[in-house]
């Protein structure tokens, strides 16, 4: 059985809910990743932060990245996959939530994070067509 824990890429970090977007690019940039999850104060999982949500949804609506918060940005609930998943519950997850980046915990702690680039990396032909097809075909019609 290939897990969770098999695919991911190991190495995510937080950003904690009290950063600055500007501090939130700043390490998307060192670590060269899209996302970074968001934690609270207890290191929870309470968000994700993306690029694009720095750049749409403050950036370009005139808002300092200095002087708002990754916890500001925030929105929904934060899904997740325990490490010892089995891939077809991580692309069901991915799939259902249309989602494109899943962190990754273990004990209650982020271990890492699978993104698009980790699916095609780990799986056949035919499970990234169908996972594709579900996430991007049902993204399309909002």
């Amino acid at each position: 059985m290939t897990t969770a824990g098999d695919i991911m890429h190991r190495g995510a970090q937080w950003i904690p809910a009290h950063e600055t977007l500007d501090r939130a690019a700043q390490l998307m940039r060192e670590l060269n990743v899209g996302a970074l999850p968001i934690s609270d104060a207890n290191e929870r999982l309470c968000g994700i932060l993306t690029d694009r949500d720095i750049v749409v949804g403050c950036v370009a609506v005139g808002h300092d990245p200095a002087k708002v918060t990754a916890g500001e940005m925030a929105q929904g609930t934060p899904r997740w996959i325990d490490a010892d998943a089995d891939v077809s519950d991580v692309l069901r997850e991915m799939q259902d939530h249309q989602i494109r980046r899943l962190p990754v915990i273990e004990n209650k702690r982020l271990v890492g994070m699978i993104s698009e680039a980790d699916l095609a990396h780990h799986l056949t032909e035919d499970q990234i067509a169908a996972w594709a097809e579900s996430v991007y075909a049902k993204s399309a019609t909002r």
